[in-house]
């Protein structure tokens, strides 16, 4: 999985994102390109357009729901099987997609915001007792970043 994250486990509000990061936008087009991307159909309609050399997987129950180059099927389980051969498939959004698999992930690509923010989707809590922090890298704000923030990576304890 992977997700900005706000101190508060915010993830967004109104379909849409609640900061701009261009070095997390960066680091996500890096970690991303090349692989599957799997995403519920409303983080798909959050998207201007399709992301540039990504396999889209759209999760939804909407029927005729079929965005052109995406493939669109009803669960989790469907969508890892469509991508056996790509050994880095990532699960990007949104809140239920996450809340729904997260059991299934073995790491967690996380750049955590240092804010809080309203919002109307959580991330789910990461647990301690699962997730081992496994690094991290601390970036100030500045003047193209208004908050701090860390890019963290959890690994699944054995």
């Amino acid at each position: 999985m992977i997700a900005a994250v706000a101190e508060n486990n915010a993830l967004g509000k109104n379909n849409d994102l609640l900061w701009h990061l261009p070095n997390d936008f960066r680091r996500f087009k890096e970690v991303t390109s090349g692989h599957h991307i799997i995403m519920g159909r409303k983080t798909f309609e959050s998207f201007p357009k399709p992301l540039p050399n990504r396999t889209h997987v759209i999760i939804s129950r909407q029927e005729n729901f079929e965005p052109e180059g995406c493939i669109v099927v009803q669960d989790l389980e469907k969508a890892i099987a469509i991508c056996p051969a790509d050994k880095n498939i990532f699960i990007i959004g949104g809140g239920e997609i996450y809340k729904q698999y997260i059991h299934l992930a073995d790491q967690l690509d996380i750049t955590r915001v240092h804010n809080s923010f309203e919002a109307d989707v959580y991330f789910p809590e990461i647990d301690p007792s699962i997730w081992e922090l496994s690094a991290e890298t601390f970036h100030p704000k500045d003047e193209k970043h208004l908050f701090d923030f860390t890019f963290q990576t959890f690994v699944r304890k054995k």
